[in-house]
């Protein structure tokens, strides 16, 4: 449901925009879960004077995945923006 001027406009893309959505939702709640492992693990690492360089490694490892956040978000804004334009 879009509102322009007010009002309510129903903008049928078909089934294709829901799947295309999903499948960016689902990329990016695994990106997400595989942030909050590597944090998770490099948290326990610390405990262990032997395990900190490694722990390091994997809180850079969670940083850098927290760079595709928004790249995932805004590939899946233009691939639906995409498929607006051709439904339309």
């Amino acid at each position: 449901m879009i509102k322009a001027n007010g009002r309510e406009l129903d903008i049928d893309i078909g089934n294709q925009h829901i799947v295309v959505q999903r499948r960016y939702e689902a990329l990016g709640a695994f990106n997400d879960l595989m942030i909050a492992i590597w944090f998770l693990i490099g948290s326990f690492f610390f405990l262990n004077d032997s395990l900190v360089e490694s722990g390091t490694w994997l809180f850079v490892v969670g940083s850098a995945q927290l760079i595709i956040k928004p790249i995932i978000k805004l590939i899946s804004l233009v691939h639906v923006g995409a498929l607006h334009k051709v439904a339309a």
